[in-house]
């Protein structure tokens, strides 16, 4: 027994209702309330801190018409060269620490824990005030044949600050420096040696350059931290930006305003840094980083070529 199948014409059934189309989803944003408040807070806070200032007995006047003076230029240079050489001591003896750390020689580690415990326990100021007062324990500095001389004449009031900042600065600069070590795998150091490449050899090409992207972001606070440490010399008689800050206000009579233009010259001379440590940072996360965030330029530029495309597009 067959079944009587028929084929239907599809031009033939009679077409059913078209489709309604859905209307278009109407996205409300978030009211973030919560966000509105806390900013009218903190403009409010602001606003009463300026106008503060405003209302104080100031001479703001002072600022910039002692802004290039001299003296102040001069603490400037000073500021400078003190932060640059005493980095200079601090970087290299941290590395140097820092090798001696993860050494496998109990002696050469233990002598580099207790230089880092030490100069960490120990603030700095009152290491800048023990260099600068050997001189009741050790009276002379007799190097032999090459140089004899009183212990006050030897350590002046620059070599007591670059001897305390640049020593102190080791300490912490052996901590980074073993944490970038450390980060770095064992299998780089261990292909490396069974290539033949020697210790030394192994981490001037292989460890510290991967280090570095671990070293080099903590290294530019310590540099920044640096800058604005220096004026802790002032207490052992160096000329730096602070000092001659302090000297022309009690000269003066404008102590207070004297401080501020000190401020503002440690503020412009941080954010300089900054932007070099922010530059430095990105040359080397080239190799963690598929692809490189954009720096301040780029960001303006994409955003004045995204509002471009939108106002033609609007046209």
């Amino acid at each position: 027994m067959s079944a009587d199948i028929t084929k239907k014409d599809p031009e033939a059934t009679p077409p059913g209702p078209a489709p309604t189309r859905a209307a278009p989803i109407k996205a409300v944003p978030v009211r973030h309330y919560g966000r509105y408040v806390s900013a009218l807070i903190a403009l409010a806070a602001l606003g009463s801190v300026v106008y503060a200032f405003s209302q104080g007995d100031i001479n703001w006047a002072f600022i910039p018409d002692y802004f290039f003076n001299d003296r102040i230029l001069s603490g400037v240079r000073e500021t400078l060269i003190l932060t640059v050489l005493s980095m200079v001591i601090g970087v290299v003896g941290g590395v140097l620490l820092a090798v001696m750390r993860l050494s496998k020689n109990p002696v050469v580690s233990s002598i580099a824990w207790f230089y880092i415990w030490f100069f960490r326990g120990t603030p700095v100021l009152v290491q800048l005030f023990v260099w600068f007062n050997l001189g009741f324990v050790f009276e002379y500095m007799n190097l032999g044949p090459f140089y004899k001389d009183e212990w006050s004449d030897f350590m002046t009031p620059f070599l007591t600050a670059l001897l305390g900042l640049g020593l102190n600065e080791a300490a912490y600069m052996a901590e980074i420096c073993r944490a970038g070590l450390l980060s770095v795998d064992e299998g780089q150091t261990e292909a490396a040696h069974a290539l033949g490449m020697s210790q030394g050899k192994t981490l001037r090409r292989i460890v510290l350059p991967q280090a570095m992207r671990v070293i080099v972001p903590p290294t530019g606070n310590e540099v920044i931290n640096m800058l604005k440490t220096t004026s802790l010399v002032a207490a052992v008689q160096y000329y730096e930006l602070f000092k001659h800050a302090q000297d022309i206000g009690m000269t003066s009579g404008a102590t207070v305003e004297a401080l501020f233009l000190a401020a503002t010259w440690y503020l412009i001379l941080t954010s300089i840094l900054s932007v070099g440590q922010y530059y430095i940072e990105r040359y080397y996360a080239r190799g963690s980083l598929r692809q490189l965030p954009q720096t301040p330029w780029q960001k303006v530029r994409a955003h004045l070529t995204s509002l471009s495309s939108r106002s033609e597009v609007t046209r």
